[in-house]
């Protein structure tokens, strides 16, 4: 008798079907409309193609474009499967190397054949359309598995030197996987794939852009093309994307921040910001703003050292994890000028400090710590260094120098749970004042980490008993804290739906026990405090940066730069623009004049484009009758009133939501 295979299925039938069945025989079983819909499947867990098939016994589910997550991944990979089919029957002579999905979309390295010039924009629209011609092609995509020594004779016979040398450093005998698209083109590949390139939607791909690359990371090596893509499962899709890509192109920190004069960045300092007058205004209307969050909430704020000993930074352990991203300083470098050895070999070095975490711990082991000063929550806004690579940087987003609204709670065990409730909360009032809405994750172990699994798993459980405490949902992230603690992760939502990563929450007993930190309990003997690390901006520089573009440079009132411009109609009116803007000053309105020798609509357009949320208009009317004509930005009518009541309505709408009297 054939040997029957018994498939599992979610609704918890159990179908049995013949040995060298497939998950796409068991579809169409079910019914046509699922058979047609079908784009992979789930075998005990592992992500499959349709057409392979089972091995034994097996659980299935059937993934469907209704799987959206898995199913824009598997489209993802399949348009780069395309694109490089497609770049090489243009372009014989092609080599290509690998071309992963993406968040949004996918890309693929390659190098131009010897006779050409490296792939541009230029050469976008013909790729994009013979990929098109490639889809509406249908052909199957069918898996194999060849020897090592197959795909490296085939590689090399074809000039693909890249594929080649990857494939001979794999192990001996190892057996590896090709796909075929139609019976024309391969490729090495782990899968899994879609059933056959049909499946794609030729409407909802675009080709973005191209870039430099070097072959596998590597400056040493061959440089190559990278040709990125957007794709999606239809059209409707893509074209949301698109949308919101023209979207975050207008909100750009950087393009704002020059438009709006508040920072720039040059080659002298990459990496580092240079904070224009009303760029920093900002700054310290959030500094002002997030201190008196942390006084009111019991932090005590310090200052701590820039540079610090690499000694410290080796017992604390981040010299061993962030040695490369940091910035030393040897403390001898002799006056030589022959060549010679710069640095002495006595020499001790030092380390700019790219976090505060180990010099808030020297400052709490300084005299006798009783349980009873617990909890002891210190504050700081530590600006930090970090050596990230130039390539990485980008506008206030990822920067070299940063500053942290950073601290660190020294509790007992018994009070982890209420001091994390109480910093959820602290965050929640946070966020809502900016009118942010936020997921929370918690990053679990990693697999490379310090501390005992009875200490990771107690951290852990602690941050989930405060979430439930608080009546939180969350999404875990198994392998993702950091080395020395699980964390909390807050990731806010913008106005056009991106989210960024902010605010942390990190349960650490790692660093106390290697920095020797400890309180003398109840019992008169010496404990181990746990350290909750902790911000809740992340940096002044990115948040500033998402708070640009969250609002497109629209700040509420209280955090704009300028607050209100009062503009002359006339030089008749100049003497009375003084007396509105000095009184406006006095009520502590951040305010400017601008009585040029301009059309109003001219005056109207700057500072709109400057984005002041209020111009005030003055002529002769208004000086005659004590009155302001006030244009609110993004409004379509002005508004005449008093001077008086203008300015009540300014101070309202410019004062701080945490001293808004409630």
């Amino acid at each position: 008798m054939t040997e029957l295979l018994k498939i599992s299925l979610p609704d918890g039938s159990v179908r049995e079907v013949p040995a060298g069945s497939t998950p796409a025989d068991i579809a169409a079983a079910i019914g046509p409309g699922l058979a047609k819909a079908a784009l992979a499947a789930r075998v005990d867990g592992e992500l499959r193609d349709l057409n392979r098939p089972f091995e034994g016994d097996a659980e299935l589910a059937l993934v469907t474009s209704r799987d959206e997550a898995e199913a824009l991944e598997l489209a993802r990979h399949d348009y780069a499967h395309v694109l490089a089919e497609a770049v090489q029957a243009l372009f014989p002579g092609t080599q290509i190397t690998f071309g992963p999905a993406t968040d949004d979309g996918f890309y693929y390295d390659v190098k131009a054949p010897d006779t050409r010039e490296p792939f541009s924009m230029d050469d976008l629209p013909a790729i994009e359309d013979k990929m098109r011609e490639i889809i509406r092609a249908d052909k199957p995509l069918r898996r194999e598995v060849w020897s090592r020594e197959d795909l490296i004779a085939k590689w090399s016979s074809e000039g693909e030197t890249f594929k080649a040398e990857w494939a001979k450093e794999l192990p001996e005998g190892e057996e590896l996987t090709v796909y075929w698209s139609g019976n024309d083109w391969l490729d090495m590949c782990r899968g899994p794939h879609l059933p056959s390139t049909g499946k794609l939607d030729p409407d909802a791909f675009k080709l973005m852009r191209v870039a430099g690359a070097y072959w596998r990371g590597d400056q040493r090596n061959a440089q190559l093309t990278r040709i990125y893509g957007t794709g999606w499962l239809n059209k409707k899709q893509l074209n949301a994307h698109l949308t919101r890509l023209e979207e975050a192109a207008k909100r750009d920190h950087r393009k704002l921040g020059r438009e709006m004069d508040l920072f720039h960045l040059q080659e002298e300092a990459h990496g580092s910001v240079f904070w224009h007058p009303k760029g920093y205004r900002i700054w310290r209307e959030l500094e002002a703003y997030m201190r008196r969050k942390m006084d009111g909430a019991g932090y005590r704020e310090i200052k701590t050292p820039q540079v610090m000993d690499a000694r410290q930074w080796e017992q604390s352990g981040h010299w061993g994890k962030y040695r490369e991203n940091m910035f030393v300083i040897p403390d001898e470098v002799p006056n030589t000028e022959d060549g010679a050895e710069l640095v002495s070999k006595d020499a001790e070095w030092m380390a700019l400090k790219p976090m505060n975490c180990p010099a808030h711990v020297l400052v709490f082991k300084q005299g006798i710590t009783s349980y009873r000063d617990l909890p002891i929550r210190l504050g700081e806004m530590g600006c930090c260094h970090r050596n990230e690579p130039h390539g990485a940087l980008h506008g206030l987003m990822r920067v070299r120098q940063f500053t942290q609204d950073d601290a660190h709670i020294f509790c007992t065990e018994a009070q982890v749970v209420s001091e994390v409730q109480a910093f959820i909360a602290l965050a929640d009032s946070v966020y809502r004042d900016f009118g942010f809405t936020y997921d929370i994750k918690l990053a679990l172990r990693p697999e490379q980490r310090f501390g005992s699994d009875a200490d990771w798993d107690k951290a852990e459980q602690e941050l989930r008993d405060a979430l439930t405490a608080n009546g939180l949902e969350w999404e875990e992230l198994p392998g993702e804290g950091a080395f020395y603690a699980p964390k909390l992760e807050w990731h806010l939502t913008d106005a056009i739906g991106r989210t960024w990563q902010v605010g942390t929450i990190q349960s650490d007993r790692v660093l106390p026990e290697r920095l020797d930190a400890h309180y003398i309990g109840e019992d008169g003997e010496k404990h181990r405090p746990v350290m909750l690390h902790r911000a809740i901006f992340g940096s002044y520089e990115r948040f500033i940066g998402i708070l640009i573009e969250h609002f497109a440079g629209r700040l509420p009132a209280w955090l704009a730069p300028v607050q209100a411009v009062v503009a002359t109609i006339v030089s008749d009116a100049d003497g009375y623009a003084n007396d509105v803007a000095a009184q406006l000053r006095a009520a502590g309105i951040r305010v400017e004049t601008d009585t040029r020798n301009e059309k109003i609509n001219y005056k109207v357009r700057e500072h709109s484009l400057a984005k002041v949320p209020h111009l005030l208009v003055v002529g002769k009317r208004e000086a005659e009758e004590g009155t302001v004509a006030v244009r609110t930005l993004g409004a379509e009518h002005q508004k005449v009133m008093p001077l008086a009541d203008a300015i009540a309505m300014l101070r309202a709408e410019g004062t701080p939501p945490d001293l808004v009297a409630n």
